[in-house]
């Protein structure tokens, strides 16, 4: 994991003084009008356990919370990317899977952006979070607010049981792509059960060699026959798990290009993974992304938002040229 740490596009800002940091966003929010430069400067430029100790420094020397004065200062979309980015990651994720929740509907893309793609590890710490700060289970939640079986595959993700060691079991591949097949392009109707207990709990590796193998039995890549067979929230899970565990980065790349292709822009997503991919592996989304779409997800995101969401967007992206990939 310590490899992928230094993927993002936020790193540790050297000579960090947090006291400092803390008067020059004090300054920026005193008086009439805020500073929203000197704001971008800081909080786009530290990293998140940086941030904490400005959080610190600032309640120590001023007397307030400093998410409080940001939230009173700041509006909009860009309101949020800040707010977002002084929260720690598994605080971050609890926060946008409770606003995923409440509310009329549910944002059913929060749930699965997250729980399709996170550790074991950062599913327990994202359920201990949830607990912690809205004092309810996520589980419960998710449950009273999703049904049937687009709601299993949640609480089975939930459950942080993925096998993650390296191991393919070679006879098990072959038979669970085979059970994958006879539960839906072989038959008529879907036994959506028999996904489930391979996708959500096989380790990564066995995965890939299994859809290899679903790939020669049926003639089709994995990901075509689920749309075939699936259709909604359950084709949208299923499909999110399978992108992920080809490869993360390109299904981070493919949802940043849909909230901003066409009319309009899903600003959740985009804010939502800018801000918890920034200091983790923002630097190869940016090259799937230009790989996969012959355009900057620099250019992309210039061209579809305005105004300080715009800057401190860009600043999280880093420049235009992608390291390692000729842009």
């Amino acid at each position: 994991m310590a490899a992928l740490g230094n993927r993002g596009t936020v790193t540790e800002a050297s000579g960090f003084n947090p006291d400092e940091d803390a008067q020059k966003l004090r300054n920026a929010m005193k008086g009439a009008g805020t500073d929203e430069a000197a704001i971008i400067e800081i909080v786009a430029h530290r990293t998140i356990a940086q941030r904490q100790k400005i959080k610190e420094a600032f309640k120590k020397s001023v007397g307030k919370e400093l998410l409080d004065c940001l939230k009173s200062e700041l509006t909009g979309s860009f309101e949020k990317v800040v707010v977002g980015l002084m929260m720690p990651a598994p605080v971050y994720d609890a926060y946008e899977l409770r606003n995923a929740i409440k509310g009329a509907g549910t944002e059913e893309a929060c749930l699965i952006d997250i729980l399709a793609s996170r550790s074991n590890s950062e599913i327990k710490e994202i359920i201990a979070t949830y607990k912690k700060e809205h004092d309810k289970s996520l589980e419960d939640d998710v449950c009273g607010d999703t049904s049937g079986m687009f709601q299993r595959v949640l609480v089975s993700l939930l459950s942080a049981g993925r096998d993650e060691s390296t191991k393919v079991d070679e006879t098990q591949a072959v038979q669970d792509a085979k059970d994958i097949y006879e539960a839906g392009e072989a038959r008529w109707g879907t036994d959506e059960v028999k996904f489930l207990t391979v996708l959500c709990v096989r380790n990564r590796n066995h995965l890939l060699r299994v859809f290899e193998e679903y790939q020669k039995i049926s003639g089709r890549d994995i990901e075509d026959s689920i749309k075939r067979e699936m259709s909604g929230c359950l084709e949208d899970a299923f499909l999110a798990i399978v992108k992920c565990m080809k490869n993360k980065q390109a299904f981070f790349a493919e949802r940043l290009y849909k909230s901003m292709k066409g009319l309009g822009t899903t600003d959740s997503v985009l804010i939502r993974i800018m801000v918890a991919r920034a200091e983790i592996d923002m630097l190869d989304i940016k090259s799937e992304f230009l790989k996969m779409y012959g355009k900057t997800l620099h250019s992309f995101i210039k061209g579809d938002t305005s105004g300080d969401y715009r800057k401190i967007l860009l600043e999280l992206c880093g420049g235009e040229k992608c390291v390692g990939v000729l842009a």
